[in-house]
């Protein structure tokens, strides 16, 4: 992380340095007597920025830069005595607010965080997103929809799909998306009036004839992602039985894919019950079934929670394909 250090006094030019040392890592010190000009160039040229002098100078020198808190480096703004240090901007997803109390823990001071969700003690719903690697599908305005519902409400719905624990106190799960503010979900068409988020979490289990080129692999999942409605993003990794850990179509769509590819031998594909078993498949390779409970054990969870079947197995000409949801458990700020 580029941390630029500025300050406009001598007194300042002491602080910032102190503050750089202390950040270490990549924080430096830009020259004494920053100008307008010096700080439009380190706004673009840097992750972050401390700024030792009046919030007014650095509000003239940025304001007109500004554009959103997806790209906006986080900007913090402290007196020369260090005594009040001020989360200013992309306090959330830019780590303003992490920066400042850094920074305050250096000075003696007191960080200065207006953040509503902060403030109020409630879950910011860009950070919780990012922490757990929810993509935002919707527009962003509705990023700030959500946000403001939040805070004027005290709570917010959000649909799952069910498979979503550990959610933060002030998130009230509902079972119909209609009603949802937040939908978290692996479909690919939703609520445009709602804040959709994409969490990476399905599995698709692969069963195929010797040979099969890597065409018909493609077609057929990519066929069982359009009829169910699931969003290619939504994939965190494909299954098969090790049989096929040289099956070259299998393993060149993998590669194709960029998704990991984890093999089970067949007795552990063996151990996952309550799944229809395939005389066809038993003879040919000592397996119940591959795609379904392939699928099964790549999503299970570090505890060994199984996941959701949310898509059964489909027969194709040469391929069987099936699609399992992991359980998500979402991380605490």
């Amino acid at each position: 992380m580029k941390i630029s250090v500025l300050s406009i006094s001598s007194g300042g030019k002491r602080l910032a340095a102190r503050i750089a040392g202390e950040l270490g890592g990549g924080a430096s010190c830009h020259p004494t007597g920053a100008s307008l000009e010096t700080l439009r160039q380190a706004f673009a040229s840097s992750d972050a920025m401390v700024c030792i002098m009046s919030a007014g100078i650095v509000v003239r020198a940025i304001g007109q830069l500004c554009r959103d808190k997806q790209s906006d480096p986080c900007v913090v703004v402290l007196d020369e005595a260090g005594r009040h240090v001020i989360s200013l901007l992309s306090g959330h997803l830019g780590g303003g607010n992490d920066l400042a109390l850094r920074v305050a823990a250096i000075t003696g001071g007191q960080a200065v965080i207006t953040t509503a969700s902060d403030v109020l003690g409630l879950t910011p719903i860009d950070l919780w997103a990012e922490k757990n690697g929810f993509a935002v599908r919707s527009e962003r305005r509705r990023l700030t929809e959500a946000a403001a519902r939040l805070v004027n409400e005290g709570k917010i719905r959000i649909f799952s799909h069910g498979v979503c624990v550990g959610l933060p106190a002030d998130f009230l799960p509902v079972d119909n998306p209609a009603e949802a503010d937040i939908i978290l979900s692996w479909q690919d068409a939703l609520s445009p009036d709602a804040l959709c988020l994409l969490p990476r979490n399905l599995f698709v289990g692969i069963g195929c004839n010797r040979g099969t080129p890597q065409a018909e692999i493609d077609a057929a999942v990519k066929e069982t992602m359009r009829r169910h409605n699931l969003h290619r993003d939504a994939v965190a990794g494909l299954a098969t039985i090790d049989a096929k850990i040289d099956e070259v179509a299998i393993l060149a769509w993998a590669r194709q894919e960029k998704l990991p590819l984890h093999f089970f031998s067949k007795e552990r594909l063996n151990e996952v019950t309550g799944l229809e078993a395939s005389a066809q498949v038993i003879a040919a390779v000592g397996a119940r079934g591959v795609a379904e409970p392939a699928a099964m054990l790549a999503a299970a969870g570090g505890d060994g929670e199984p996941g959701q079947l949310i898509v059964s197995k489909i027969k194709w000409k040469n391929v069987t394909t099936a699609v399992v949801a992991r359980k998500i458990a979402c991380t605490d700020l």
